[in-house]
């Protein structure tokens, strides 16, 4: 089967049907490159969603993901990055291997077929000027032939008239021979034209156009042949990647296996664990002994007995309810009086006093108001170092020695930094041995560099390893301290209630050894019955000598006189004016201060306030 046999005469619809091939080829191309243009979009958009659902660095989120679960759906999320690539992959090879290609082929196509058609057009211009001249010499034979004949007929009339004379006979018989002559040559003329468009026919019929025909049959061909091969290439493109893909799968179900919830579990005891015990047991307090109302030594509030400080070690606090309390109650319960303030006494009426509020009724406080007091309080901090460090807590600020922790963060937290410390002390260390291994080099070989130059940087990095020293042994004590506070890992939560030991230890760091963390931030003394032990006076001045002063906030006159004999009050004279500090919280008492040595609460109803606006916004 051959066009050029078969098709000879459709040269018209072989052209049609070739443009034809070329647009479809095109229309594939242009498929190809929109699901390029897919596979970009979707690998895209898994990039997106991956990014979009990774945790974020140096953040809580990232902590989180220490678990087996979150764990999992991390590494779904790079599992699902590396999908992504490989429709990166798919849309690169689609591009490289079929789109470019075809593109390509498309331009030689369109020329190999239009040179195809120029000869096959060339080739018909040429028989169709053969079959002109073939007319035209037809036509010029017929006129010549029809001109003879009659100027033969003219001569035969010419010689039968007698009337005519013989010139004019003459004269007819030689144009007739004219005619005969010029029919002749035409008829010459005609045959040639007639032999070579034969000729010119043949060869076109069977020569020229056979062969264009068949050149362009096999270009139409080939374009079929290249049309399979891309399709199988974009099936092949795609079953290349499958193995990946299915790699990445195996991935996501191997994290999925790896779930642990015991792990888990585990994971949440050490992220939260306080290293705390349980509160004891309350213990009763009778209150229907007519006695003077004084909070017992069992309660959450501690007495001072005759005013001056006790600090007490050793033995473990019955009462302790802090691990329920609000932290937002810290500071006005740290050092205000429990009982509701006395009213102002029966000879003035409370309501003549400008300003001043209406004072609660003295009254018997029933057991059901105690015991909210009990929820709702906190042991005092005796030792103003705590108090400090839940003042920084309450402003936001964390201590170097991460003291706002409960011990089992605060050892976790501190021995993170010493690894940190220990870390950058290596890479310091590192440095400077590469620094003396190359002022080795320059005394060796003075032409590379000053070895003197190398001194100054020498110095410095020696200098920060001594730093970050003293700042690991810092560490690694409040580290010691720590975990000598806490129980034998591994055994059971039951601590020990291991008594101060005044040989071993100073008396100036008392505050410091029986301490616990709070919830909150802020320590607690550690309260006994059974051993108190004061501290000396020069020792206890020591503890204040960093603590400031609470600023004044406004001034306040005495209405009344009041003589504060309960813990935490101060005696005023009527008329007397003071300072104020801290505002009534709505207990009904008032923080005030002398002077720099005497402040304590006094009833609000006793005092007209004057507060400074700019230092209360302040």
């Amino acid at each position: 089967m051959s066009w050029g046999t078969e098709l000879w005469d459709q040269f018209d619809n072989l052209e049609k049907h070739t443009q034809w091939g070329i647009d479809i080829l095109e229309k594939y191309i242009k498929f190809v490159k929109e699901r390029t243009e897919i596979e970009l979009n979707y690998a895209k958009q898994l990039r997106n969603l991956s990014k979009k659902y990774q945790p974020k660095k140096n953040s809580k989120e990232e902590e989180e993901y220490r678990y087996t679960a979150c764990q999992a759906f991390l590494s779904t999320l790079n599992e699902m990055n590396d999908y992504a690539g490989q429709h990166e992959v798919i849309s690169e090879n689609m591009t490289s291997q079929i789109t470019v290609e075809l593109a390509r082929y498309v331009q030689e196509l369109k020329q190999e077929r239009k040179s195809h058609f120029h000869d096959g057009r060339k080739a018909q211009q040429q028989i169709e000027t053969c079959w002109k001249q073939l007319e035209s010499s037809k036509r010029r034979f017929e006129r010549d032939c029809r001109e003879a004949d009659r100027a033969q007929q003219y001569f035969e009339k010419m010689d039968a008239d007698i009337n005519v004379t013989k010139a004019d006979v003459e004269k007819a018989r030689q144009q007739a021979q004219i005619r005969h002559q010029m029919a002749d040559d035409s008829k010459a003329d005609y045959s040639s034209y007639l032999q070579k468009f034969n000729l010119e026919q043949h060869e076109y019929y069977h020569t020229h156009i056979p062969n264009i025909f068949q050149k362009i049959q096999e270009m139409e061909e080939r374009r079929i042949v290249r049309i399979g091969e891309s399709v199988k290439t974009y099936a092949e493109l795609d079953r290349q990647v499958i193995p990946i893909i299915g790699k990445c799968l195996d991935g996501i179900v191997k994290a999925a296996e790896s779930v642990d919830p015991k792990n888990d579990s585990q994971l949440v005891v050490e992220a939260y664990k306080s290293g705390f015990e349980p509160p004891g047991d309350i213990e009763f307090e009778d209150y229907t002994q007519p006695m003077k109302r004084t909070v017992s030594d069992n309660s959450l509030s501690n007495s001072r007995g005759d005013g001056k400080p006790e600090l007490k070690f050793g033995g473990k606090s019955k009462g302790k309810l802090w691990p329920f309390i609000k932290k937002n109650k810290l500071m006005s319960l740290l050092t205000s009086p429990h009982q509701p303030p006395p009213p102002p006494p029966a000879s003035a009426s409370p309501s003549a006093v400008p300003n001043g509020p209406q004072s609660p009724k003295q009254q018997k406080e029933p057991l059901s108001h105690r015991f909210n007091e009990f929820m709702t309080s906190k042991p005092k901090i005796h030792c103003f170092r705590s108090l400090k460090r839940g003042l920084s807590l309450k402003l936001g600020a964390t201590p170097e020695d991460f003291s706002n922790l409960p011990p089992e963060q605060r050892r976790k937290k501190l021995q993170q930094k010493v690894d940190e410390l220990n870390k950058e002390i290596q890479k310091e260390m590192d440095q400077r041995d590469a620094i003396t291994k190359m002022k080795d080099v320059y005394l060796k070989n003075p032409q590379m560099g000053d070895p003197a130059s190398l001194d100054h940087k020498l110095a410095e990095v020696s200098q920060n390893i001594e730093k970050l020293r003293l700042e690991a042994q810092k560490f690694e004590a409040w580290l010691a301290e720590v975990e000598g506070r806490l129980p034998a890992r591994g055994e059971q939560s039951r601590r020990q209630s291991g008594l101060y030991d005044t040989q071993s230890a100073p008396a100036v760091n008392n505050c410091a050894q029986d301490r616990e963390s709070s919830p909150d931030g802020s320590y607690t003394e550690e309260q006994s019955q059974e051993s108190e032990v004061k501290v000396l006076a020069t020792d206890f001045d020591d503890e204040f000598d960093d603590e400031e002063p609470l600023p004044a906030i406004g001034t306040c006159k005495a209405l009344y006189t009041f003589e504060g004999q309960n813990e935490g009050t101060i005696s005023v004279v009527e008329g007397e004016t003071l300072y104020v500090i801290e505002e009534d919280k709505g207990d009904g008492w008032t923080r005030i201060r002398r002077n720099e040595d005497e402040e304590g609460y006094v009833p609000t109803s006793y005092v007209e306030v004057y507060l400074d606006k700019n230092a209360k916004d302040s």
